[in-house]
């Protein structure tokens, strides 16, 4: 069965239709939309592997049905829920409820701002270099034409790791924040690949869904790094020092604020970089609102540091941009201050 790949919808990614072929289904609150897909590409899945997805001998990887649709125990047999990967799962699920016993409280109330800068500080040291730097700073570098899709939580640090080689790839993409109590994202993972497990990536350039974090930085060094491997240590290193920001940082950014309002027409904007102090608070409160936005990666040479000068007049990051409203802020104090006004239940 050929299943068919076109451009997403603001509001909402694409999802498989299973019954019919070259149709895709966008599903709203209410109401089912049925629209016609392109028969431009055969839906995808890329379970793991070191070889280049083109060539002969790895071809048995790739499938043209949706990922999780059974026929693939290699996905199969890594069924989890919460995290990335299986053995981490159920101690995820243990750690979520007791770090927001002993966190923050409620993420829209005012912070202690020292012992904030403080906790991302010490984060963004224990996952030093990985995430600072861009290494894609040539012009010539493969960029893909649609934007990468990623559905992840900010707290996750198997996430972490493939924001931290987005970064690395100076790659725009776009996050679909899936908080632990989601309201709208989790079901679409599920919908799309079959269970519930992050990160997820979909590109819509190859047909390409995956699961599995290592997998998918592999994936994204090869397809948008030049042919090169991962930065040294990067995959290694999530192991032992992956989990100091989600601890230090108490669970910001896992789980879904009681408060989140509905989603916008349109997606934010957010010029960051993974390892950044400051942005780093930012995206952890628009993975508690759950609201997806268009992420920027600005790390050191990125080639975006022109855009970024021209659309806030500085250099610096984090920097929101709001179609919905207009709006263009670029302190993380007031960043956060107008998400949780602007996009809380009450407003």
């Amino acid at each position: 069965m050929m299943l068919s790949v076109a451009s997403g919808n603001p509001l909402y990614p694409l999802r498989s239709f299973h019954g019919q072929p070259n149709r895709l289904v966008f599903r709203r609150s209410r109401a089912a939309i049925v629209e016609r897909g392109s028969p431009r590409r055969p839906w995808r899945s890329y379970s793991s592997g070191s070889l280049d997805p083109s060539s002969s001998s790895s071809r048995s990887r790739w499938n043209a049905r949706p990922p999780g649709a059974g026929g693939d125990p290699a996905v199969e047999s890594r069924v989890g829920s919460g995290s990335s990967e299986s053995p981490s799962t159920s101690f995820l699920s243990l750690l979520c409820p007791l770090l927001k016993f002993f966190g923050g409280g409620d993420p829209s109330q005012e912070r202690n701002e020292f012992l904030e800068v403080a906790t991302s500080s010490l984060s963004s040291l224990a996952r030093s270099p990985w995430g600072s730097k861009s290494l894609n700073n040539l012009e010539s570098a493969t960029s893909p034409q649609t934007y990468l899709q990623i559905y992840e939580f900010e707290a996750c640090p198997f996430c972490r790791r493939v924001r931290e080689a987005m970064t690395e790839l100076d790659l725009t993409v776009e996050v679909y924040p899936c908080p632990k109590g989601s309201l709208r994202h989790r079901e679409l993972v599920r919908s799309i690949g079959g269970k519930e497990q992050f990160p997820f990536l979909v590109d819509l350039n190859t047909g390409v869904s995956m699961y599995e974090s290592s997998d998918i930085v592999k994936y994204l060094f090869r397809q948008y790094g030049q042919g090169r491997n991962p930065t040294f240590g990067l995959l290694e290193s999530t192991v032992f020092t992956g989990w100091v920001p989600t601890l230090l940082r108490a669970g910001r950014g896992m789980t879904l604020w009681k408060n989140a309002g509905k989603e916008p027409s349109m997606k934010l904007e957010l010029y960051s970089y993974e390892n950044s102090v400051y942005s780093r608070i930012v995206r952890e409160a628009l993975c508690e609102l759950e609201l997806p936005y268009i992420l920027h990666n600005v790390g050191e040479g990125s080639t975006k540091s022109k855009l970024l000068l021209e659309t806030s007049g500085s250099n610096k990051v984090p920097y929101l941009v709001d179609p919905n409203t207009g709006l263009q802020i670029g302190d993380h104090k007031k960043i956060l201050s107008y998400l949780f006004q602007t996009y809380s239940a009450s407003s």
